[in-house]
């Protein structure tokens, strides 16, 4: 039987879908996981382990909405440099699959999404919301011009933090750019072993990335970053009184940074990549701490 027009534009479609689902990385929870943690964080500790139910709802989507659009707008600042690296080349924009203006309108189109649920929040929200966006945008711009984009990452990673505290009381106090600042360190830590994955390529073609400014002395500067973010949140949950669980939470949380050396000792790209994956469960480890240290 002949395929019908209605078949044909339905495939097409399909397709259309599943390569935007591919562009923000549906597929790979990964980045979703990383921006999700800290901002559960900062949300429990602003609200005591009680965070207002809408609050909680705008956040979760909010977090999905933005790393899905951080995806788009970074291949679309990197169209000509992924199919150039043998991690990204068979991504939908390196490969042809999708245009950079349709990249460009799904990151529109999510970041309204995201910016709208925003709205139902008050105006400090609101308007940390729109330095939000605006680092998301700028971000995949700058590995192009400094060695040390990863600082910026870290801190677009962690605004979801005083904007948790700002949805919840109104307010950005002192201790949510405390967990700001742990975050950003953690950011750092975990985004150089992914840069580490592909310093061979960004070297060939003029990346720049920490992995690269760090150069041998990258597992260490690592290990360093990870002992600033334990430590930052030692002296918080000392500060805020947080009981057995919270620390609890802190002993896992080092010991898959001990892990995640063991995998890079040999700066294996695949073991690199896996040590990345892994920093997954330290951010849970941690929220699963204070999200005991909360309960009644």
């Amino acid at each position: 039987m002949p395929v019908s027009s209605g078949d044909e534009r339905w495939g097409v479609l399909v397709e259309r879908l599943r390569q935007y689902a591919l562009l923000i990385r549906l597929d790979k929870p990964i980045g979703t996981l990383l921006l999700l943690w800290p901002t559960l964080w900062g949300l429990w500790v602003a609200a005591e382990g009680r965070p207002d139910p809408w609050v909680l709802f705008v956040f979760l989507c909010g977090v999905f909405l933005m790393r899905s659009a951080g995806c788009a707008v970074n291949d679309y600042a990197d169209r000509e440099i992924d199919p150039f690296v043998e991690r990204t080349r068979n991504r939908p924009l390196a490969a042809g699959a999708v245009s950079p203006q349709e990249a460009l309108t799904v990151f529109l189109v999510l970041s309204i999404c995201a910016w709208s649920l925003v709205w139902t929040l008050n105006g400090l929200t609101v308007a940390l919301s729109t330095a939000g966006i605006a680092m998301a945008a700028v971000y995949p711009f700058t590995k192009r011009y400094i060695y040390h984009p990863q600082l910026l990452l870290g801190v677009a990673f962690s605004w979801g933090i005083p904007m948790a505290f700002a949805a919840q009381t109104n307010t950005v106090p002192a201790v949510a750019w405390g967990l700001v600042a742990a975050n950003a360190a953690w950011v750092v830590a975990y985004d150089t072993m992914y840069a580490m994955v592909d310093r061979g390529d960004d070297v060939r073609i003029g990346v720049k990335s920490t992995a690269i400014l760090f150069g041998r002395y990258d597992r260490a500067v690592i290990a360093l970053l990870h002992v600033l973010t334990l430590a930052i949140l030692l002296a918080l949950g000392r500060h805020l009184g947080l009981n057995a669980y919270y620390f609890g939470g802190l002993l896992a949380a080092t010991g898959f940074s001990v892990y995640q050396q063991f995998l890079i000792r040999h700066r294996v790209e695949n073991a690199c990549f896996r040590a990345f994956l892994n920093n997954a469960w330290f951010g849970a480890a941690v929220f699963l701490g204070l999200a005991l240290a909360y309960l009644p």
